[in-house]
């Protein structure tokens, strides 16, 4: 029987994506909202099982990843940008943390 191949892609802006290129990943710069929804869309279904998301997009998205919260791919995972750290990719860890044990452990 084979197994399937999943992929991981990065999304968000160009200049915080670009040294994930450098390393090998596949990645789909976006500018605005709209473009970071349609990007996330057409990757889950192009079996990308890993997508990091940077946190400036994240933000302006809330709804999309709570759709994607309760999916079991692909893993949205939360990265800061070359601005800096706003904090959201953290919050995600801590409340799945706490959905998963029943209380704060960080």
């Amino acid at each position: 029987m084979a197994s399937k191949t999943y992929k991981i892609g990065v999304v968000g802006n160009r200049d915080a994506i670009l040294p994930f290129r450098l390393i090998g990943f596949q990645t789909f710069p976006v500018t605005e909202a709209t473009e970071a929804v349609n990007t996330l869309r057409r990757l889950s279904r192009e079996d990308f099982a890993i997508i990091y998301l940077t946190e400036d997009m994240a933000a302006e998205i809330p709804e999309t990843l709570a759709y994607y919260d309760k999916q079991v791919l692909p893993a949205i995972i939360l990265i800061p940008t070359h601005k800096g750290v706003m904090g959201l990719g953290q919050r995600r860890i801590r409340e799945n943390v706490e959905k998963a044990v029943g209380q704060d452990i960080l």
